[in-house]
């Protein structure tokens, strides 16, 4: 437990800071689940649409530090890539 007053600041911080990181978290993979449940039914404008609203959730939560940029840069790709896929096949 926190024994002076600047760490018990610090846990309250930490504890709001990881409920915001948490609930970031939480949006952009149900976002992805979404692009991914649209591509398996093989519905390329709700993938579509479903990818331009997860695009910036992704990229926002690499700017706030919830996942690497890379890590961020490289789930866009591969969703865009599988959507693109999709069109031109269907």
């Amino acid at each position: 437990m926190a024994n002076t007053k600047s760490a018990r600041k610090a846990v309250r911080k930490i504890a709001r800071r990881t409920a915001v990181n948490k609930s970031r978290r939480s949006e952009m993979r149900t976002s992805v689940r979404k692009v991914e449940e649209a591509l398996e039914a093989k519905n390329a404008e709700a993938a579509a649409e479903a990818l331009r609203g997860a695009e910036p959730l992704i990229a926002r939560a690499a700017q706030k530090g919830v996942i690497h940029k890379n890590t961020a840069s490289r789930k866009i790709s591969r969703l865009a890539k599988r959507v693109k896929a999709i069109a031109v096949a269907g």
